[in-house]
């Protein structure tokens, strides 16, 4: 690898501010923000708005729609265009 062209890669602070959690990861991504972790060390510093603590997938409150529903609904709107034998 060529010397002096790559990121610094070290230990970041995001912060998921709809959960309000802290994740320590390590990151190349370039922030001028710094917080004081739980641990009482200093960490570069980035505010998410949605992680994987706070989205829908992962917290199992995604709305979930019944096929059979949509089935039925589809059968009752179009059961007048069958074609009569």
């Amino acid at each position: 690898m060529k010397a002096g062209i790559h990121p610094t890669y070290r230990p970041v602070l995001f912060h998921d501010t709809a959960a309000d959690v802290y994740f320590l990861i390590g990151s190349t991504v370039d922030t001028d923000r710094s917080h004081v972790h739980s641990d009482g060390r200093t960490y570069p510093y980035v505010a998410l708005d949605v992680s994987s603590a706070s989205h829908p997938v992962y917290t199992g409150q995604q709305r979930k729609t019944t096929v059979e529903g949509r089935v039925a609904g589809f059968n009752k709107r179009f059961a007048g265009f069958q074609a009569k034998r």
